[in-house]
């Protein structure tokens, strides 16, 4: 039991963990892990609802698959010596090895990250390929190790912790084979059309032994043009929109020095209340949009749809009773004036539905900061929390947002996203799936024709509600 738990935590939460004990998350994970090396591992169940969504048998098939895969191939085995050594002698020519790679190469913040991780590591289950991670000095210290008795991590020593000299994607044909492959899907305006997920592509590069692949989008969606791709999705996820948040709880494990935070954080501000509100506020262009215009639309959006209640100006403090009923308002944003506004307007003050609001804010940065190891600690602990709330309100194209939702099985309401001083109606929607959105759908069908309208094109997916050019995965293609 965890110290303090019994007294910090509300009775009925912390019984129906305790009754469920489902600490391998309906199968997902396995056992045989050192429990001290990853204490979240085995905790964090004591903290989050039970997911309704349990995973499929063949999901559950396919990751025990991978794990094989994985202890066989994977760093400090003489299987990946013997691999990567041939791959490195004829990275110029082809050559056949025992053992397949998958480099994921980051870029930008920490949600772009996890969500591209997630969707790398997909394309490494359907390819039989073993996923390497590039973690720097910012993010290596995030996450416990995902796979049992192995390390996801790329090897210091390795040669391909630069991309320099080798052929990718954009210029390869069959004549011209290779051992190494570099395959770049981020979001640019100026890549040129990427059609890695095809069919034709796909026989490129099936047997090139090392893919190292960059990306900063959630290019899940894009798998299902492809036909055999799409079959085994649909086992692995009869829900398709489950995929994050199944491989997302799979993945991403808070490291021990994270998870004392998240942990400690927890307990002190947020296990009393009876019901615990996410608010994360992205602000994209903070020069032209003034504060005022971004508080309007977060209150606008919250007393509306009565996720926070409105302040009683007849009322003090002094008559509120020792049963009051407690929400604790959890915002995550760069600007403390957010939380300091909120905290403000409930401070000393009764509600007019008789509840007490508590506003917490763990951190105010100022701004995004990259490649920094104690802003990357600050994000993972605020989007962890976040997926603890019971309801989530995010700004509109924030991955940070995203990872939360997927993470905490959250619909959340959607901020309009405010460029200027500007006012919107209405102020937020709620999302319909707890898939990330994909910003960079194909804009080809395989065969170079237009593809105009990739919604009505490919079943199971819709518009996001959030950026009228992505895609994201829902249940069926009734679902609204």
């Amino acid at each position: 039991m965890l110290a303090g738990l019994e007294s910090s935590t509300n009775e009925s939460f912390l019984r129906v963990n305790l009754d469920n004990k489902d600490k391998l998350l309906g199968g997902l994970l396995t056992l045989g892990f050192d429990e001290a090396s990853c204490i979240s591992r085995v905790q964090s169940h004591l903290y989050r609802k039970v997911s309704p969504h349990k995973p499929s048998p063949y999901l559950i098939s396919k990751l025990r698959n991978y794990e094989e895969i994985h202890i066989r191939c994977g760093p400090k085995t003489r299987a990946y010596d013997r691999s990567m050594g041939k791959i490195v002698l004829s990275k110029d020519n082809a050559t056949a090895t025992t053992c397949k790679y998958l480099i994921w190469t980051p870029v930008h913040g920490l949600g772009n990250q996890m969500i591209s991780i997630a969707a790398t590591f997909l394309y490494a289950i359907l390819t039989d390929r073993v996923l390497l991670v590039k973690f720097g000095k910012d993010t290596h210290h995030l996450f416990c190790e995902p796979f049992l008795n192995s390390t996801w991590i790329l090897p210091e020593n390795s040669p391909f912790w630069e991309e320099k000299h080798i052929q990718t994607f954009q210029n390869y044909n069959a004549s011209n084979s290779k051992s190494a492959l570099f395959i770049n899907l981020q979001y640019t305006y100026s890549t040129p059309e990427k059609t890695f997920h095809c069919d034709h592509s796909q026989d490129l590069i099936r047997n090139i032994p090392l893919l190292i692949l960059m990306s900063d989008q959630y290019f899940v969606p894009s798998l299902f043009m492809n036909h055999f791709f799409k079959m085994e999705i649909t086992k692995m996820f009869p829900d398709k929109d489950l995929v994050f948040h199944h491989l997302g709880r799979y993945l991403f494990h808070p490291s021990n020095e994270a998870w004392e935070l998240i942990s400690n954080y927890y307990q002190e501000h947020l296990a009393k209340a009876n019901e615990r509100i996410g608010l994360q506020i992205r602000v994209f262009s903070p020069d032209t949009t003034p504060q005022k215009s971004v508080m309007d639309l977060v209150l606008s959006c919250t007393l509306k749809h009565k996720i926070l209640p409105e302040v009683d100006l007849q009322s003090s403090m002094s008559s509120v009773g020792k049963n009051e009923t407690v929400k604790a308002v959890l915002v995550a944003s760069l600007y403390e004036e957010y939380g300091d506004n909120l905290r403000k307007m409930y401070e000393k003050k009764k509600t007019a539905s008789g509840e007490l609001i508590e506003v917490y804010q763990p951190s105010h940065e100022r701004k995004q900061k990259i490649n920094d190891d104690k802003h990357n600690l600050k994000a993972w602990m605020e989007m962890y929390l976040l997926s603890l709330s019971d309801v989530l309100v995010t700004t509109s194209l924030s991955t940070f947002g995203y990872v939360a939702q997927g993470l905490g099985n959250l619909k959340p309401w959607l901020l309009y996203k405010l460029v200027s001083n500007e006012s919107h109606v209405p102020p937020c929607e709620q999302d319909f799936s707890l898939e990330p959105c994909y910003h960079d759908p194909p804009k080809h069908y395989c065969d170079g024709k237009p593809l105009k309208d990739f919604v009505s094109s490919f079943s199971s997916l819709k518009q996001c509600k959030d950026y009228c050019y992505g895609v994201k995965l829902v249940k069926d293609a009734t679902t609204t």
